[in-house]
């Protein structure tokens, strides 16, 4: 069953009922955001959504599909009520805005506390979990200065440089973006921070409540961390980490992209390291972050043209990168071909080359031909 997203407004639940409907579509198996988009879209309400679910599944090849039980909804709507989780679905006044033109944005969002504390301007701030105390310091002064500056923080509430972040700003305001349920705290350690950030911030999910969160939820909740803010700072993070993968949701999303510098054998520091050689704006304090967000606000991002050679950004860089992969396939094609295809001059296509070539994204061979690597 493959939907594509839909960009028809959504009419939100309005009643218990309409709520219940659409918590049971989103839970129903092999359903998740842009499936659920696409099904209101042909089908014009969740119930429905809900009836034709067995027949389109049995179309795509999968028998003995059943929806999500109502008891099975009841039942989370009933955990969150003693939690006190309020639910936010799309096309509601009370959705935020940032997460509205996300092409898989959630269709319902469990909160607790503030819910007027997403609608706020803020910036995420993220990184390693075994941070130095250098990586904390500078967590903390970013985040502080953020908060004085009118900011609200955005972050995981992992261990290290998110709970630094939390706690920084829990005066200011703070919003922490959960892997699992609402109300299932992650690690353990900050059940009390979690009960801060709640009372002056608010903590925010789209997995179900009562849901432990696994591996595979992590990159879905980046994707909304970077989604929520206007930026995202990137303190300490190593070459491969999911900090990177917030990065790149970023990048994805049209975030600005900041990063810390660190030293160059503290592997802490490498993933920040490379987002500034491939062109994220160095910080070295609050002050860097504003002008950047001032930068934003009177320059809005504009794709690179082949007449003009401006500095390049991060953003462009993923942009290239992204062009140059999607032209490419497992048959050779030549680098000349390739330049002319793209439009583009030939020094900065001739640089993301080599890196990608060095990344082992592409291969070359004899004759200047380029293809994908296998």
């Amino acid at each position: 069953m493959e939907f594509l997203p839909s960009n028809h407004p959504l009419i939100p639940p309005l009643r218990e009922e309409d709520s219940l409907a659409w918590l049971r579509l989103l839970r129903s198996r092999r359903v998740g955001p842009s499936t659920f988009y696409r099904l209101m879209a042909e089908h014009g309400s969740a119930e429905a959504a809900l009836s034709a679910l067995p027949e389109i599944a049995r179309a795509a090849g999968v028998d003995d599909y059943s929806v999500c039980p109502t008891e099975v909804a009841l039942n989370e709507m009933h955990r969150a009520k003693l939690a006190g989780a309020t639910l936010i679905a799309a096309g509601s006044d009370l959705y935020p805005e940032a997460l509205a033109d996300l092409p898989d944005a959630p269709p319902l969002l469990w909160v607790l506390g503030d819910v007027s504390a997403l609608t706020r301007a803020a910036v995420a701030v993220v990184g390693a979990r075994n941070a130095s105390s250098l990586g904390l310091r500078m967590a903390r002064s970013l985040s502080t200065g953020l908060g004085d500056a009118g900011f609200a923080t955005i972050s995981g509430l992992a261990r290290g440089i998110d709970t630094e972040v939390h706690k920084a700003t829990l005066a200011t305001g703070t919003v922490a973006v959960m892997a699992g349920g609402v109300d299932v705290i992650y690690p353990p350690e900050n059940a009390v921070l979690a009960q801060e950030i709640g009372e002056n911030g608010c903590l925010v999910s789209e997995q179900p409540m009562g849901m432990k969160p696994i591996a595979r939820h992590f990159p879905r909740r980046n994707r909304l961390i970077s989604g929520l803010a206007r930026a995202v700072v990137v303190v300490e993070a190593a070459a491969k980490s999911g900090t990177l993968i917030t990065a790149r949701d970023a990048l994805d999303q049209g975030r600005e992209v900041l990063a810390v510098p660190g030293h160059p054998f503290d592997a802490r520091a490498a993933g920040c390291n490379l987002l500034i050689r491939d062109g994220a704006t160095l910080v070295r304090g609050p002050k860097d972050v504003l002008e950047a967000l001032h930068r934003e606000e009177q320059q809005p991002y504009k794709a690179p043209s082949p007449e003009i050679a401006p500095k390049r950004t991060l953003i462009d860089a993923h942009i290239l990168h992204r062009q140059i992969l999607d032209r490419l396939g497992p048959s050779p094609s030549t680098e000349d071909q390739l330049i002319r295809d793209l439009g583009l001059p030939a020094g900065p296509v001739a640089d993301c080359l080599t890196r990608l070539e060095l990344d082992g994204a592409i291969q070359r061979e004899a004759g200047g031909l380029l293809r994908l690597s296998c």
